[in-house]
């Protein structure tokens, strides 16, 4: 498969963008480095002179963005999510640099949709926002001047991505929206066998919130998918078998 075509299934997604002129640099950086989607989730109107001027050749780019009204509406068709941030943390998972970020963005774009998420200019992406993240990726900068410009982010994370070499692709794997369904139903399976709060801690979120995480980097195949989902299936008949009549009493044998 040629370059062209997995960088096609690159998309890179400014969530609440408050800068026009930061939206048209994110554009021109995207173009510069051979990448042409851009997405934005709820940002403020963008069209403006001085993002046109901040395009700068990538007019195309800028006036082709996608517009989402909620981050779920455009990560649903996406089957790999990678969150920028330069904060750390143990709730936050694995943070890779933007190097082997890219490489693994690399692995899976030839068969699979890609979304990179930038958060806003003041705060970058919020906890929620980093609950939808299979991977994160941080730009390693200055501890005394840690933040970085939005468009400057997505310059740095598309050229790294415009550095990696042919490598062997991942197979084609299911979107978010099916992944997010899949949570549900883990959920409700954890309900089932008892899984809730323990003293101060929620057992069930922190179980939900780490194999979000997991398939989040590998990803799910269909075949695997399946199997998760009749493994779940499979608890709730167990469940319903054993339970015995409504109010918990078993009937006697006649």
């Amino acid at each position: 498969m040629t370059k062209k075509a997995w960088t096609d299934n690159v998309y890179f997604i400014l969530v609440a963008p408050t800068e026009p002129g930061n939206i048209g640099a994110a554009a021109r950086a995207i173009k510069n480095m051979g990448f042409r989607n851009l997405e934005l989730v709820n940002p403020v109107p963008f069209m403006t002179p001085e993002a046109r001027a901040m395009a700068c050749g990538a007019a195309d780019v800028l006036a082709g963005a996608r517009i989402h009204r909620t981050l779920p509406k455009a990560l649903g068709d996406k089957s790999l999510v990678v969150g920028t941030t330069r904060r750390r943390g143990s709730r936050r998972g694995i943070i890779l640099s933007a190097a082997a970020a890219a490489a693994e963005i690399a692995k899976a774009a030839p068969t699979n949709k890609v979304a990179i998420l930038f958060g806003n200019e003041h705060n970058g992406l919020t906890n929620k926002e980093i609950e939808a993240c299979g991977l994160l990726a941080t730009i390693p900068s200055n501890p005394g001047s840690p933040s970085l410009n939005l468009s400057q982010s997505v310059m740095l994370v598309a050229y790294e991505l415009s550095r990696v070499a042919a490598v062997k692709a991942a197979p084609p794997l299911v979107g978010n929206r099916e992944i997010q369904e899949l949570m549900k139903r883990v959920s409700e399976t954890l309900d089932i066998l008892g899984y809730g709060k323990k003293g101060d801690r929620d057992l069930r979120a922190d179980i939900i919130r780490n194999i979000r995480r997991l398939v989040g980097r590998a990803g799910l195949t269909c075949w695997e998918l399946g199997m998760i989902r009749g493994l779940c299936r499979r608890v709730e008949e167990k469940t319903r078998t054993t339970a015995g009549p409504p109010d918990g009493r078993r009937g006697k044998p006649g």
